[in-house]
């Protein structure tokens, strides 16, 4: 029976992965070939990520499988959307690109709606308003006379402008374009208003593609360099979240999902976009999804907050052994995780500490204190937002599908489940660069579609059950 092998790169605010996925025709598997650190950097008071650093570590995932041997089918690179690189006319990459945590954008949307009201950015967009929105950096970058900007004649999204590093090719996929705030929903096209408010050229924006769409193959100095051949390479849904919530392996689609990661991100595949009044107040998002689905959901701080905590007081405490520790803590002071002061505090333990007490909640001390409470409030703003989704779209979904690194943790599963009142499915824990994986399979025509590849999906990896 014929293996097909597909490569992908999987890279988070955290860090990055190269992920082999193997098909026979029945079932997959998954491997992990290596793992990098992907960490933004200050430099004269400016946050960058380390774009020829990731750049390399891909670089280094594509050299293990010539070393192994693999006869790669193709490659596709995910990351978390809104951050971007500027080109400029003869190709060259200007500059390294700014971090979405960076504060530069702080009151960036407020100064916008002076300009356009928010209503009309929303009814143009269907975005929730977060202040790091491609939008926003985009016109702070223009007030300030950022350079790399001034000579950009293209932007391109980090997955493209990674893609564009190995193949030569520019493009602008759709998924990772949906969450910039500049797209809109109904049309399918940049909204060249917003970016003349801004200040901005709408040349600046590359020609969309859609997920699935093969860019070119790896220029002919890369194949060399690595030994590996001329391998295809995929414009898979190319924001992370698209591409997990590809590998929800539900099998209706009456179903609410839960990216957990370093952000939660909850929401429901809707066929039509929702901007009115209503979702506008509430702050709810329209995003891109495979197919022209959308991704209706609420960002939500995420297991960002414990990361962070972990590592100003995590003394080499593992994570599997914080779960143990938080379900014996008795410390259950449940706060709104997504105050702004969580965005990117000096010291997120003051920071939490602090949002307690001005609450008059009881302060966590220790480390299992604060694990305890940041899952029970993390599982407060999901029922909130289950409840909220149920409400804006009329419906009354029958479970939460949790994907990512987040659904191996039984404590929140249990938590979440307890929270929204419903079963919770947890898995697979590699749904973002399982869906990844699948983009690369629908292109080249090993899979006919979703369907398909959610069902083999579902009789290949262990999902578990959590009832309330």
């Amino acid at each position: 029976m014929k293996q097909y092998h597909f490569l992908a790169f999987d890279l988070g605010a955290t860090s990055g992965r190269a992920v082999l996925g193997t098909f026979d025709g029945i079932r997959f598997e998954m491997n992990e070939l290596s793992r990098f650190p992907n960490a933004m950097f200050e430099l004269h008071g400016k946050f960058y990520w380390n774009l020829f650093g990731l750049y390399n570590s891909i670089k280094e995932g594509l050299k293990i499988c010539a070393k192994q041997g693999l006869a790669l089918t193709s490659i596709g690179i995910d990351t978390w959307g809104v951050d971007f690189g500027y080109v400029g006319k003869d190709g060259t990459i200007l500059g390294l690109p700014r971090a979405y945590r960076d504060p530069y954008t702080n009151g960036a949307p407020e100064d916008f709606f002076k300009l356009i009201p928010r209503e009309e950015v929303y009814r143009l967009t269907g975005i929730q308003v977060m202040n790091f929105n491609s939008l926003y950096q985009l016109y702070r970058a223009k007030k300030t006379g950022f350079a790399p900007l001034e000579q950009a004649e293209k932007i391109l999204f980090m997955p493209d402008l990674l893609s564009y590093m190995l193949t030569g090719k520019q493009v602008c996929e759709y998924t990772v374009a949906s969450t910039t705030q500049i797209l809109n929903p109904a049309t399918r096209q940049f909204e060249s208003s917003l970016l003349e408010v801004a200040g901005l050229k709408a040349s600046l924006l590359p020609p969309l593609v859609d997920p699935g769409t093969v860019i070119g193959t790896l220029t002919d100095a890369l194949a060399e360099e690595i030994g590996i051949g001329k391998i295809p390479v995929v414009a898979v849904a190319g924001h992370d979240t698209a591409s997990a919530v590809l590998a929800v392996p539900a099998e209706n689609p009456n179903f609410a999902y839960l990216s957990s990661g370093t952000w939660s991100l909850m929401g429901v595949e809707l066929l039509e976009p929702i901007t009115n009044e209503a979702s506008c107040n509430a702050n709810f998002t329209n995003e891109g999804g495979y197919d022209y689905r959308y991704r209706y959901l609420k960002n939500i701080a995420g297991l960002w907050l414990l990361q962070s905590v972990h590592k100003e007081i995590g003394n080499n405490i593992s994570y599997a052994d914080l779960v143990v520790m938080a379900r014996e803590s008795v410390c259950d002071s449940i706060f709104d995780v997504n105050d702004d002061r969580f965005a990117s505090p000096d010291c997120m333990v003051d920071a939490i500490r602090d949002k307690c007490r001005e609450s008059g909640l009881a302060e966590p001390q220790s480390l299992a204190d604060f694990a305890r409470c940041i899952f029970l409030s993390l599982a407060d703003s999901y029922a909130n937002t289950m409840r909220n989704l149920q409400v804006l779209t009329g419906t009354e979904y029958d479970s939460v599908n949790i994907i990512g690194g987040g659904s191996q943790n039984d404590f929140l599963n249990q938590l979440t489940a307890t929270a929204c009142g419903l079963p919770v499915y947890a898995g697979p824990a590699e749904g973002t660069a399982l869906g990844n994986i699948v983009s690369q399979m629908i292109a080249l025509g090993v899979l006919p579609d979703i369907k398909a590849a959610r069902e083999i999906i579902r009789n290949s990896f262990d999902i578990r059950e959590v009832q309330p």
